[in-house]
């Protein structure tokens, strides 16, 4: 929304918070959006093996996968689609808490696909972390950035 797009979600929070599948869907676009719900996406973000097996084969062909290969054993993958490796477990450890492994996620998307700007990521954690949670801005800029730096320096 800051970047003038139009954006939906739609979570999926039910019994899975207790240790299952949680899911959320978002959709970016520059157009107005129909519905939030979305049975192929193109992009696909996973966070634990569970989801990698629930989610992939909804992503579609030439789609891109990212998965945290902290947790992820790199195999069973479609070979149709674009894998991006991100050890964001390993990375937010380093940083301070596994808390911080969805923003450096949220860097290497950034790092891969240029969909939103880095700074725009950085201004709605600003605006939208509560006064008793702004003590963790910081951590999550930095999140962010080592993700997209990880992205970098895999590269070269």
């Amino acid at each position: 929304m800051l970047e003038e797009k139009e954006v939906t979600w739609f979570p999926s929070y039910g019994a899975e918070v207790r240790g299952g599948t949680a899911n959320c869907t978002v959709v970016l676009a520059d157009e107005l959006i129909g519905s939030p719900v979305v049975e192929f996406p193109d992009i696909l973000i996973v966070m634990n093996e569970a989801s990698l097996l629930k989610f992939q084969s909804r992503l579609k062909k030439d789609g891109i996968l990212f998965y945290d290969s902290s947790l992820i054993n790199s195999c069973g993958f479609r070979d149709d689609v674009s894998i991006v490796g991100v050890p964001a477990t390993e990375i937010a450890t380093k940083i301070g808490s596994t808390r911080y492994a969805n923003m450096v996620m949220l860097g290497s998307f950034i790092g891969k696909t240029n969909l939103i700007k880095k700074r725009t990521a950085v201004k709605s954690i600003e605006c939208l972390l509560s006064d008793k949670l702004k003590k963790y801005i910081n951590d999550n800029k930095k999140a962010i950035s080592e993700g997209i730096k990880y992205l970098e320096n895999k590269k070269s």
